[in-house]
C-alpha cells in the first residue's frame, strides 16, 4: 500500500480523507519527521508530541482561512510537512532551506513569524479582533505550551482576551515540558488539576448518581477516559473569561477531533487544554526529551551516540565550570536562568549549589528584576541569558539594574550569528543596546581562556557588566585552574606591524591574526567594548594610516561605533572601516558559511582591508612582524 502521506500536498487533501485514515497519516508523518529530523538535525521530541495535535487542526479548521499561531515554533515540523514542505524537508534549517520556525514569507499557513516564546496569544487574539472588525466569519487558534504560558505576556494578552468579545481560541498543549523541566506554581497548578480533592468529589458523587442508570454510567466512563476534566469548575483560565474545555489526551484522534468540531462552532473566548508526551512514538526520545530536544544528525534505530574523540570545551561549558568554582569561593553567588538550565550550562551548579540556583521560567523580564532584588540584599546575581533573549527584558536592564548601578553579572550566551536558528536567536544586537545604558559594562572574550578571566572581572565589579560569548567552542585556548583576572577596561596588542591596525572584538580575534600575518599589520585584541582601552587606541591611531574594527554584531551602534565616537573625542580623523553584520536579519545556515558570506572569516576581512585600503598598504609594504602575545 503506498504512502498515504505522500498524496496530501495541502491541508484540504487531509480534509478530503475520511476520519478513519487520520490514524494512519498520523502514523506515517511521526516516521517521516523522525527519519527526516535525524537526517538533518533539528527540533524532535516537541514536534514528535504534536502530531496529532497536528493533523487535528488541520482536518477540522478551514486552514489558511483559519488562522492557526503556534507559540514558539520549535513543534511546527508536522505542520510544514502537511503544508506542502514535505519534500523539502531535507533542507531544513541550512542555507536557503526551510526554516526551523514558522515564517510568513515561507507559506500562507504560516500566519505569524515564532521564534521567541508566549507571543501565540497576542498575535491570534490580534487576527481574531481583526476578522471581527473586517467582517469575516473566520477562527483564530493559538497553540501554546505549558512552558510557554509561565511568561507574563501569555497572561497579559488572556486577560485582554476575556474582555474581546472575538472568536479566539487558545490550545494549552500541556508535555510537562518546556526545554529545562518546567517550574513555578502555575506548572503545579495545572499538575494539581486533576488530583484535586473537589474533581475526586465530583466525579464520586456522579458515580453514584449514575449507577442508577446503567447505560448512562457507561457513556460517563467512556466520557471520562476520552476527556478528562471535564467536570472541573471554574479554573484559572475561565476567571480569565474563557469558556474552558479539558484536559483531553492529545494523542486521541477520536477525542481531539469532535472536541475542536465543537468548538469550532462556539462564540467567544475559548481555552482548550490537552495533555500530550514530548517524544511520543519514539521510546528514546519519550524516555530523554532533553537529549533528544534539538538533536544533531543521528540514527533512528541507534539513537543518540557521543562522538569518538572529545570534542573542544564550549563557552558554555567554560562558564558553567567558571560558575561552580566561583560558587564555592564566594557564598554570595547566585545563579539565575529564565528556563534555559542546559543551553546556558547551569546543569552541575544546579546539582552541586541547588539553594542558589534559580530558574524562573520562561519570564526574562522577571529574571532581570529578580537579580536586581538579590543584589540589593547583598548578593551577587549571575544571569545567564542567550543575547536575544536579554532583549525581551531591556526595560528591567535599564531601569532596574543600571539606574541602581546594582551589581549583576550577565553571560550572554549566542551571542553572534547562531547558524541553524537563523535571525530570531541570533544575538546580533547586545553590543549596541548594552553600550548606551549608563554605568553597565561589556566585554567581549576573544577565547576560552579570556572568557573564565573576563567573567571573574565582571565580578569583582561594584556595577553590572556583561560578558558575551558564541555557541560552541573557540579557538580551543586551555583554560588556567584558579580565578585568575584580567584588567578592567584593557585591550592589549597582540601582533605588533605597520600602516593597517585591526582592532578585534570578541573570537574574530583569531582570523584577525591570520591577516595580520600574511599583510604585516598590526592587531589589538580590544576585549572591552565599554569602558573602551582609550589610551591604546590613542596610541595605535597616532602610529598607523587606517584602522579596521572587526564584531560579530551589529555595525550599526556596535563596538566599531564605539571607536569612532572615541576617535572624534580624541580628536583624530584617522581613516576607519567597520566590518560587522549588517543592517538587515542574517537567515540560517551553517555558521561558519554564514560567516563568511558576511565577509567576517580570514579570507573575507582580508579582501575588505585590500580594496578599502590599497594604497596604504602598498606604502608601507610587508615588514617584519612581532608577536606581542
Amino acid at each position: 500500500m503506498p504512502p498515504l502521506l505522500e498524496t496530501l500536498q495541502s491541508p484540504a487533501d487531509l480534509r478530503r480523507l475520511s476520519r478513519a485514515d487520520l490514524p494512519r497519516v498520523a502514523s506515517e508523518l511521526r516516521s517521516y519527521l523522525l527519519e527526516s529530523v535525524a537526517r538533518t538535525g533539528g527540533h524532535l521530541s516537541s514536534n514528535l508530541g504534536t502530531v496529532e495535535l497536528t493533523v487535528a487542526l488541520h482536518y477540522v479548521f478551514n486552514t489558511p482561512e483559519d488562522r492557526l499561531v503556534w507559540d514558539v515554533g520549535h513543534q511546527t515540523y508536522p505542520h510544514k510537512i502537511l503544508t506542502g514542505r514535505r519534500d523539502r524537508m531535507h533542507t531544513l534549517r541550512q542555507w536557503g532551506g526551510l526554516s526551523g520556525f514558522p515564517r510568513r514569507d515561507e507559506s500562507q499557513y504560516d500566519t505569524f513569524g515564532t521564534a521567541h516564546s508566549s507571543t501565540s496569544i497576542s498575535a491570534a487574539l490580534g487576527m481574531a479582533v481583526a476578522a471581527r472588525q473586517k467582517g469575516e466569519d473566520r477562527r483564530a487558534v493559538a497553540i501554546i505550551g505549558d512552558g510557554a504560558m509561565s511568561a507574563g505576556m501569555a497572561f497579559e494578552a488572556l486577560n485582554n482576551a476575556g474582555v474581546a468579545d472575538c472568536d479566539l481560541l487558545v490550545i494549552l498543549n500541556d508535555n510537562d515540558m518546556s526545554i529545562s523541566p518546567p517550574v513555578g506554581a502555575l506548572n503545579r497548578y495545572l499538575a494539581q488539576l486533576m488530583s484535586g480533592r473537589f474533581y475526586a468529589a465530583a466525579k464520586n458523587v456522579g458515580k453514584q448518581v449514575l449507577k442508577a442508570a446503567p447505560p448512562l454510567f457507561e457513556l460517563a466512563k467512556r466520557l471520562e477516559s476520552h476527556a478528562k476534566g471535564m467536570v472541573v469548575p471554574a479554573t484559572l483560565f475561565e476567571n480569565f473569561g474563557f469558556n474552558y474545555i479539558g484536559p483531553i489526551d492529545g494523542h486521541d484522534l477520536d477525542s481531539l477531533i469532535p472536541t475542536l468540531e465543537n468548538i469550532r462552532q462556539l462564540k467567544g473566548p475559548q481555552f482548550l487544554h490537552v495533555v500530550t508526551k514530548k517524544g511520543q512514538g519514539y521510546k528514546l526520545a519519550e524516555a530523554d526529551p532533553i537529549a533528544y530536544h534539538g538533536p544533531g544528525k543521528f540514527d533512528p534505530a541507534v539513537g543518540l551516540t557521543k562522538p569518538a574523540t572529545a570534542p573542544k570545551p564550549t563557552f558554555t561549558q567554560v562558564f558553567g565550570r567558571w560558575l561552580c568554582d566561583m560558587a564555592e569561593q564566594d557564598v554570595r553567588l547566585v545563579g539565575i536562568t529564565p528556563a534555559m538550565r542546559e543551553g546556558s550550562g547551569m546543569v552541575e551548579f544546579h546539582q552541586r549549589f541547588p539553594g542558589r540556583y534559580h530558574d524562573v521560567g520562561i519570564a526574562e523580564q522577571h529574571a532581570v528584576t529578580f537579580a536586581a532584588g538579590l543584589a540589593c540584599e547583598g548578593l551577587k546575581p549571575v544571569v545567564a541569558i542567550y543575547s536575544t533573549f536579554l532583549q525581551r527584558g531591556y526595560d528591567q536592564l535599564i531601569h532596574d539594574v543600571a539606574l541602581q548601578k546594582l551589581p549583576v553579572v550577565f553571560a550572554l550566551d549566542r551571542a553572534g550569528l547562531v547558524g541553524a536558528d537563523g535571525a530570531t536567536h541570533a544575538g546580533a544586537y547586545d553590543i549596541a543596546y548594552i553600550r548606551c545604558i549608563p554605568h553597565m559594562a561589556l566585554a567581549c572574550p576573544a577565547d576560552e581562556s579570556e572568557c573564565r578571566k573576563l567573567l571573574t572581572c565582571a565580578f569583582e565589579q561594584d556595577h553590572p557588566v556583561a560578558i558575551r560569548y558564541p555557541r560552541g567552542a573557540g579557538a580551543g585556548v586551555a583554560t588556567e585552574p584558579g580565578l585568575q583576572s584580567l584588567p578592567y577596561g584593557k585591550a592589549e596588542i597582540r601582533l605588533r606591524g605597520r600602516g593597517v591596525a585591526l582592532l578585534a572584538f570578541g573570537t574574530l580575534l583569531y582570523p584577525a591574526l591570520e591577516v595580520g600575518q600574511r599583510l604585516g599589520l598590526t592587531v589589538v585584541n580590544m576585549r572591552w567594548v565599554k569602558p573602551l582601552d582609550e589610551v591604546l587606541l590613542r596610541e595605535v591611531a597616532s602610529t598607523h594610516e587606517a584602522l579596521v574594527t572587526l564584531e560579530e554584531g551589529a555595525v550599526m551602534g556596535g563596538a566599531g561605533s564605539a571607536v569612532s565616537e572615541a576617535l572624534a573625542r580624541l580628536g583624530s580623523v584617522i581613516p576607519v572601516l567597520h566590518l560587522g553584520l549588517p543592517d538587515e536579519f542574517i537567515e540560517h545556515g551553517d555558521p561558519a558559511a554564514l560567516l563568511a558570506a558576511q565577509g567576517l572569516d580570514a579570507a573575507g576581512i582580508e579582501s575588505s582591508v585590500r580594496a578599502r585600503f590599497a594604497a596604504q598598504l602598498a606604502a608601507v609594504g610587508k615588514p617584519g612582524l612581532k608577536s606581542v602575545a
